[in-house]
């Protein structure tokens, strides 16, 4: 079986976990601080605050944001918290299109559909690739309204040599298994606003200041020492791992560009690969022949979010063209930095069996 995803997860996870129980330490504590200081400083911002996942990160972004009543726009091409996020906080997502290359959203439509209700845009760098965040915070800049990064699959990727995650006004990562690094669930807000950094420490700690002392209306979102000494290590493995991913997509990228659509990587864009998506009119015949050899695969994403039930009966509807078509012609195959140049080589031929 070759796997879609797999955690790099060794010797060195399993010892940091074992000193925190056997510490007895196990909630929120130093060992969080830490990597919230060390998370900040691999992404280049002055502040981050751990949280329990990339779901709640995004929601406390748009709460210390307080989008309340008012717009945020979104690609519909991406994970459905995404916009839930924004419905949760009170907001109303508004749904853009995407760029049929890169998979992120369309700085032109963000023109087209801000308005004066606008009050952020969230960018989402998907598939572990930066959004044209030179043109989403210009559209921001000249409109007044906060940028929110969605990088919750973008863990060490860059724009034009910034890190994901130090650009915008606030930023969200996930810790999910399946991610470039993971501390098994959690997530990370990213900032360099002071402000702002205060307020989403007292939303994740029941709104205190310090022990006892409540000043807003907070919740317990607080990350466990277990999962700052996952992602303690995870971090010191990222990079590495990272490029271990980029040298599977170099390999894909060279082997696959004559029968299927290889990823576009835009000049100014560091990609991560959290996912290596191709786009195939075969898809269904390359997953018949992916079953039959046991080799994982994704479709992200199958249904748009604009596309789903829940949405339509709430209301957010929308037309967008280019990610209702790419929605039937993508498919993510194994990148992850544990395959084998066997796995890489197997997978290769069985795509080229099954499309030519």
């Amino acid at each position: 079986m070759i796997s879609i995803a797999k955690p790099d997860i060794g010797n060195e996870e399993k010892k940091a976990v074992l000193e925190v129980l056997e510490s007895g330490m196990l909630a929120h504590g130093e060992l969080v601080r830490r990597f919230e200081r060390d998370f900040s400083a691999y992404i280049g911002t002055k502040h981050a605050i751990a949280t329990t996942s990339g779901t709640q990160a995004l929601i406390l972004a748009l709460e210390a944001l307080d989008i309340r009543g008012k717009d945020v726009l979104v690609p519909s091409f991406t994970f459905i918290a995404s916009a839930t996020s924004i419905i949760r906080a009170g907001g109303r997502p508004v749904f853009v299109d995407i760029n049929p290359g890169t998979f992120d959203m369309e700085p032109e439509d963000v023109r087209k559909k801000i308005t004066e209700r606008t009050a952020a845009i969230m960018p989402v760098h998907l598939y572990g690739q930066s959004a044209n965040m030179d043109e989403i915070m210009e559209i921001a800049e000249e409109n007044g309204v906060a940028v929110v990064e969605d990088a919750c699959q973008a863990h060490g990727a860059e724009w034009d040599g910034k890190k994901a995650g130090s650009i915008g006004d606030v930023s969200a990562f996930s810790f999910y298994p399946t991610k470039n690094m993971t501390t098994g669930e959690g997530g990370m807000l990213t900032t360099d606003n002071h402000e702002l950094a205060e307020r989403l420490g007292m939303l994740v700690n029941h709104g205190q200041t310090e022990r006892y002392r409540h000043m807003a209306l907070g919740w317990n979102y607080r990350m466990t020492n277990i999962a700052a000494a996952i992602g303690l290590e995870q971090l010191k493995k990222l990079d590495r791992n990272n490029n271990k991913r980029r040298n599977n997509a170099l390999f894909y990228d060279e082997e696959l560009s004559e029968c299927v659509e290889i990823p576009y990587v835009d000049s100014k864009a560091h990609h991560v690969y959290h996912q290596y998506t191709i786009k195939t009119d075969k898809r269904d015949k390359v997953i018949e022949e992916f079953k039959k050899e046991r080799i994982g695969f994704g479709i992200y994403y199958p249904i748009a979010i604009h596309q789903q039930e829940i949405m339509k009966r709430l209301g957010y509807t929308a037309s967008l063209p280019i990610t209702e078509k790419l929605t039937k012609r993508v498919l993510s195959i194994p990148i992850h930095p544990l395959l084998s140049e066997e796995d890489l080589h197997t997978v290769v031929e069985t795509i080229k069996r099954a499309v030519t």
